[in-house]
């Protein structure tokens, strides 16, 4: 059986913001104070640093482009970004090979750029067949990694209550089993003991009355011979 449950981060829908575009003009010349003499433009390098790196200029034109209140909600999806990753990351770890591939939600900032506002990973709940020892190991992996984040969810919280019931089942049959085993195991010393016993007594008559086996068999088998 393949049962697999969700280790996941809140969503927190953020309000998505208009971006406002700008533009920065840079005039070709300007006259030098005093002097009157053209000052050199440095356009051409503005652009060859642009077209090196077309990214950071489109980010340095959104950021110039925002308001302050587009700038705290980035400051914001930003924190979510980081907090979602290293709580997706920190059940992943512990879940070890239970574990399966993080999932992220994700939502577009008023820069333009997209961050985690949500995530899941999925870990094996099922138990393994036929050996309650190792289903307890199992358990206790998914437990704790359902518990690893600095704060669990709710979901986090019900997958941990979820494999301690699974851990107690386990230990319930575990139980079970070993008491069979030592039952089973006194019934064997019992009658070995039993058999021990018989023949010490079949020992002990035999040494008072002074026949050996042989004896009393060869003796058992004239009888019959006589009287029949």
């Amino acid at each position: 059986m393949n049962i697999a449950s969700s280790l996941s981060y809140a969503v927190s829908v953020i309000a998505p913001a208009l971006i406002r575009s700008g533009e920065t003009r840079v005039p070709a010349s300007e006259s030098r104070p005093g002097t009157g003499e053209p000052e050199r433009s440095n356009k051409a390098g503005s652009e060859r640093s642009s077209q090196r790196n077309p990214s950071a200029k489109s980010e340095a034109s959104n950021a110039q482009a925002l308001d302050s209140a587009q700038l705290e909600q980035l400051a914001d999806l930003k924190a979510r970004d980081r907090e979602v990753r290293a709580h997706e990351a920190a059940h992943q770890a512990v879940g070890g090979q239970y574990a399966g591939a993080i999932s992220y939600v994700y939502e577009r900032g008023p820069d333009g750029a997209q961050y985690a506002v949500g995530g899941e990973v999925s870990i094996d709940t099922a138990p393994v067949e036929g050996d309650p020892q190792a289903t307890i190991e199992k358990m206790r992996t998914v437990r704790a990694a359902a518990l690893a984040p600095a704060e669990p969810s709710p979901q986090d919280r019900a997958v941990a209550a979820q494999a301690m019931q699974l851990m107690l089942q386990a230990q319930s049959e575990l139980a079970v089993s070993l008491n069979d085993g030592d039952r089973s195991q006194q019934d064997k010393s019992a009658a070995g003991a039993s058999v021990r016993i018989s023949q010490d007594a079949s020992n002990t008559y035999q040494s008072v009355s002074g026949f050996s086996e042989p004896d009393v068999v060869q003796g058992a088998s004239r009888a019959f011979q006589a009287t029949a």
